[in-house]
């Protein structure tokens, strides 16, 4: 690559075109960044990992029990898996991503973290449309298992409840969808969901229409590009125990 800038991959895909980057900032040293692209928007920055991270750690700090099975719904750069990894109760991991090119730069290591989620045999990647999976109790998230239950699932796929990666994808935040995917948690399971702004008053009582409890985290970080604190925040519900 040129010192400060590098395409290493660019895929059509059913979303539209989809690349990989890495640069350098010079104001933050020798370090790579790595940068998911869709078309003109940025999807992910390796800059920016902290509430990817926050979402395995307080979803999975909300699960009881041991001998885990959880699903990650989006895979990005690898950071929510990566993190639910560190979990030592967790006996498998369904990663379920919708772009085939994502799951190869992680086979193939393009991205850091593929070497790590490779390595480690509790990690399965699932070609698939997570939503189309969660609303579809039937099949279920493990291809070999259908109609399997889960203790945790956590979503990171659309930018919040409101903004969508895919149009497509507004259908699924409605209580009849919301509790098809809540079928496939275990009695106490947990739903966990990534968004990108504050908590949002409606789709915590949307969420509560489904979920027994339903607890909203706000997440802050350092933002270099602006020298503040950015926000983003963690939704964690669980299904009633039996």
């Amino acid at each position: 690559m040129s010192l400060m800038f590098e395409e290493i991959d660019s895929q059509d895909s059913a979303l539209g075109e989809i690349s990989l980057r890495r640069r350098r900032i010079p104001a933050l040293g020798e370090r790579d960044i790595y940068e998911v692209k869709l078309g003109d928007e940025f999807l992910m920055s390796s800059m920016f990992y902290d509430a990817e991270e926050a979402l395995s750690t307080l979803g999975l700090a909300a699960v009881q029990g041991e001998n885990l099975s959880v699903v990650v719904g989006g895979l990005g750069l690898g950071y929510t898996a990566v993190k639910a990894l560190e979990d030592a109760r967790i006996d498998e991991l369904f990663i379920v991503e919708a772009l085939d090119t994502v799951i190869g730069w992680h086979r193939d290591e393009k991205v850091p973290l593929g070497k790590i989620l490779n390595a480690d045999s509790r990690n399965r990647y699932v070609l698939g449309s997570f939503f189309e999976l969660a609303t579809q109790p039937e099949l279920g998230f493990d291809p070999a298992v259908p109609g399997k239950r889960f203790d945790a699932i956590l979503l990171d796929i659309d930018h919040s409840p409101s903004e969508f990666l895919n149009a497509a994808n507004a259908g699924f935040y409605t209580t009849q969808n919301l509790s098809l995917m809540a079928s496939q948690l275990k009695p106490g399971g947990v739903f966990a969901m990534w968004s990108q702004n504050l908590p949002d008053a409606e789709f915590e009582a949307l969420l509560g229409s489904v979920f027994a409890s339903v607890a909203s985290h706000v997440v802050s970080f350092y933002n270099p590009f602006q020298n503040t604190e950015s926000t983003n925040s963690v939704y964690v519900c669980t299904v009633a125990a039996e």
